[in-house]
């Protein structure tokens, strides 16, 4: 009777798990499906099915640019992130100071902190800098890389910090022992044994800047377009799947990203 009710269960707890992921992959591939009908108006049944809208993609400019441009922002804020989140968790993973606990949240807030509401203070913000210093910061690329950057950063100090804690130090200290420097460590030890968080933490990174939407939408300037920000204005006058078959494209994009970066880093081992 016991192995019964084991039984069903488990049954039941993967039943619940299968629910759950098709109701998670429902969107994705109704898009996916919606990319290929052949009719303008989508409707069910389909007509047929076309590739046509894929080849609209290079036909609209705004596509084109927007992909180039977000392309651009989340290497260069992927970068930065990276550059300013190591050393971050370093010091949070190896020093104790009073507020660290404090400075681990902060460093994390661009998560939980609404993307309308980040995008509304830095756009204050800039306004303000800019006035002050006179620089041209609004509008500008570099403004909105530094957007970017803020919710790069949380992604890589929570994957690089997770990879500080479960490293054991003794190879550090072995390789001090025989003569190397602080620096040499790092590059030839830390690095290396940390390299699953720090390339799991570019990788999240990046998604998170590519797509963003809202905060982009009050950094951007007169003639500069994300591909989010292209998508959203499309679909204000057309509902063709010209927008399914780009969204198709960010999904394989994002797949082959992870998939290659999963091929030579493990990701379950930091996420």
């Amino acid at each position: 009777m016991m192995a019964d009710g084991r039984l069903a269960g488990r049954v039941a707890l993967h039943g619940v798990a299968y629910l759950t992921l098709s109701f998670i992959l429902m969107p994705l591939v109704f898009v996916t499906w919606l990319a290929f009908f052949a009719q303008e108006i989508p409707s069910f049944p389909p007509e047929g099915y076309s590739l046509k809208w894929f080849g609209a993609i290079a036909n609209n400019r705004n596509f084109v640019t927007g992909l180039w441009t977000s392309m651009q922002v989340a290497v260069a804020a992927t970068a930065i992130g990276l550059a300013l989140a190591v050393p971050a968790s370093l010091i949070l993973a190896r020093r104790q100071f009073a507020g660290n606990a404090v400075m681990n949240q902060f460093l994390l807030l661009p998560l939980v902190v609404p993307g309308v509401v980040m995008g509304t203070a830095i756009y204050v913000f800039q306004i303000e800098t800019e006035i002050a210093t006179g620089l041209p910061i609004l509008g500008s690329l570099g403004g909105l890389v530094a957007g970017h950057t803020l919710i790069v950063i949380p992604w890589t100090v929570r994957l690089v910090t997770a990879s500080l804690a479960g490293l054991d130090r003794a190879a550090e200290e072995a390789a001090q022992s025989l003569g190397a420097n602080q620096w040499t460590t790092f590059f030839r030890v830390t690095l290396p044994a940390i390299r699953p968080g720090v390339v799991a933490g570019a990788l999240f990174g990046f998604v998170t800047s590519f797509g963003n939407l809202e905060m982009s939408l009050f950094l951007v300037g007169p003639g500069r377009i994300t591909l989010p920000i292209a998508i959203l204005q499309y679909l204000e006058w057309k509902i063709d799947p010209t927008v399914a078959a780009v969204s198709v494209l960010q999904i394989v994009l994002i797949a082959a990203a992870m998939i290659i970066t999963d091929r030579y880093v493990k990701l379950a081992r930091v996420v």
